[in-house]
């Protein structure tokens, strides 16, 4: 027999309750998962008034506690609601899961589905400094069941004990690929020189998970009269917030450097490895991470992958870069630097992962 977790949240006066069989939805790219679930209605306790749920995408820049003279710190990126009670004809197709729920909930249990499109964005949260209080800015889902006399009315008043609501994910899980790495190379001339250092860099796979560690093989061929001192490779967490306008910024993640030192016409071959956690970056204030449900531990973010549409809230992605230090009679020189695109995204494991 088919087994689900039950998640239940019921309005304050108890008329109505919401019931999930999950909170975690795949976007598969392409298509995402249907968010379906059952709410519990009391007649008795409505007035006359009926029952709505919405499902929500939202990108949240401040927390609710500081909303001033009606200023709202949570902007609607996508919302879709629907009557439940009374019914309207329309039902939702019976999957197991709301066969279970309705089981579970007896008669007074009536089923509700949403359809989110592909461009709306994963959940994921701006990690908050050491003194910041309240929820985390970002951008998250929320089912919500309400009872009103209108699906949205701004002028109507909806008490908090008319309601109740739970937190949702979306996710992606990361697609199978037996494909190798990225790969980039640079040459570059220094004063003095007729000759360059040529540097390539490349991962040996396409798809990392959470955890792991990197891989980086990298290439030097030095063909100058100067040192090779020192070799520093890094992950940058590439954030671009998309909203009125976008804005863009990185963040190291993971940063180490080597000594290695490639002489004058010589050569070398070698990989390293570098290994980006959260728990190395729990200070840094506006880091992305993955949307938490609640004060759970989580993962830095996961890329986001994107189809024909144009995305809306917090799109990442990872760069991986390689620096040489370059000296000259121990003058310190300007260096190579060469870098490329690394993806990080949900695996089913459920583990997440990087892909290149």
């Amino acid at each position: 027999p088919l087994v689900f977790r039950v998640f239940k949240k019921t309005s304050g006066h108890g008329h109505i309750s919401l019931y999930l069989g999950k909170r975690d939805f795949v976007d598969h790219v392409d298509s995402v998962e249907v968010v379906e679930g059952v709410i519990k209605v009391d007649p008795s306790g409505l007035n006359g008034r009926k029952v709505f749920v919405y499902l929500a995408c939202a990108f949240r820049y401040g927390s609710d506690d500081l909303d001033v003279m009606g200023l709202s710190f949570r902007r609607d990126i996508w919302i879709q609601r629907i009557q439940v009670y009374p019914p309207t004809g329309e039902s939702p197709a019976k999957t197991p899961m709301v066969e279970f729920l309705l089981k579970k909930v007896g008669e007074q249990g009536y089923a509700f589905s949403f359809q989110m499109p592909t461009d709306l964005p994963c959940s994921v949260s701006l990690q908050p400094g050491p003194n910041d209080n309240g929820k985390a800015c970002g951008v998250d889902f929320e089912v919500k069941g309400y009872i009103a006399n209108a699906a949205h009315n701004i002028d109507e008043v909806i008490e908090k004990k008319d309601t109740c609501r739970l937190m949702i994910r979306k996710i992606q899980f990361a697609p199978a690929s037996n494909k190798a790495g990225p790969k980039a190379e640079i040459s570059k001339q220094f004063m003095m020189s007729d000759k360059p250092v040529n540097l390539e860099a490349s991962l040996e796979k396409e798809i990392y998970y959470h955890g792991d560690p990197i891989v980086v093989k990298v290439k030097i061929n030095n063909e100058t009269n100067k040192v090779v001192k020192k070799i520093k490779v890094s992950v940058e967490q590439c954030t671009n917030v998309v909203l009125y306008s976008s804005d863009t910024y990185s963040k190291a993640v993971c940063s180490e450097e080597f000594g290695e030192t490639v002489n004058s016409s010589s050569t070398l071959e070698k990989t390293f490895q570098i290994t980006p956690l959260l728990s190395n970056n729990k200070e840094k204030r506006g880091l992305s991470v993955d949307g938490r449900l609640k004060d759970g531990d989580t993962h830095l973010a996961s890329t986001t992958l994107q189809g024909e549409k144009e995305m809306q809230g917090i799109i990442i992605s990872y760069k991986v870069k390689v620096n040489l230090m370059v000296t000259s009679g121990g003058v310190k020189m300007y260096g190579l630097k060469v870098g490329f695109f690394l993806l990080f995204i949900v695996y089913p494991s459920p583990k997440a992962s990087w892909v290149a």
